[in-house]
């Protein structure tokens, strides 16, 4: 009997579509789907005609975390300089969507927190347990969270280990869209599509960007984007954009 691929991947127009794919383990994360997601997001980054993934899970279900049945077992989820799940350390270079249905939880919901935008069907659920089993959250999730949603609200999460719905992980800032049940993969294709509408060498530049200077000081900062930001700036696409736009027409992006 062949195993099926643990993720699956498909394009549609500049998107990668990113799959987990074993809804029988509720997507949870083996070596082999970690694997799987690194190479994908390499794929990702790699090939010119992609602007943007999005991630998502199979059979109703996001994740539910790492597979702890394959832990016991010797595995170790993790990509060398990826981390966790392919993704937990390093992300793909390219903005990537998290569509979610159902639960996102423990390393679920970091995998969740690598991407960079979220969108949720308004049944989703998130939560950081690992607490209430003795453990805590080690895939990115004790730092991320406090930085996308207020101080006081993610470490009660934390420390609880309770689950948020996604209409509260709306108001709070932490999800983009929240949908009806079953409609987060379609949400998460409108929004990507509007994405990679624009010029592919801006936004993944942008990205760079925004996800850089964090750890940038104030005084510095000009300064460390301008190796960014001025190949974009003097790039044909550039120069495309502000003739389109002179022109009054759709620009015609070509990557370079």
């Amino acid at each position: 009997m062949t195993t099926p691929d643990p993720v699956l991947t498909e394009q549609r127009g500049r998107v990668l579509v990113l799959t987990l794919n074993r809804p029988e383990r509720r997507n949870a994360i083996d070596e082999a789907a970690a694997t799987a997601i690194g190479a994908a997001l390499d794929e990702l980054d790699a090939r010119d005609d992609l602007t943007i993934g999005i991630l998502t899970g199979a059979g109703g279900t996001f994740c539910a975390g790492m597979d702890l049945k394959a832990f016991l077992a010797g595995e170790r989820p993790t990509v060398p300089g990826r981390g966790f799940a392919g993704i937990a350390e390093r992300s793909s270079e390219k903005p990537l969507i998290a569509a979610i249905e159902g639960y996102a939880l423990a390393g679920g919901f970091e995998i969740a927190l690598a991407c960079d935008l979220i969108v949720a069907s308004e049944s989703a659920r998130f939560g950081l347990p690992e607490v209430k089993r003795g453990l805590i959250a080690g895939g990115g999730g004790l730092f991320r969270l406090p930085q996308r949603i207020p101080y006081h609200q993610a470490m009660q999460l934390i420390l609880e280990g309770d689950m948020l719905e996604a209409p509260r992980a709306a108001e709070l800032g932490l999800v983009n869209v929240v949908t009806e049940p079953g409609g987060a993969l379609a949400a998460a294709v409108e929004l990507a599509a509007r994405i990679a509408q624009n010029a592919p060498l801006a936004v993944r530049a942008a990205k760079q960007i925004v996800v850089a200077s964090g750890s940038w000081p104030d005084s510095e900062a000009f300064e460390r984007q301008r190796p960014i930001y001025e190949p974009v700036r003097s790039s044909e696409d550039a120069r495309e954009g502000a003739t389109a736009f002179a022109e009054k027409r759709a620009p015609v992006w070509r990557g370079r």
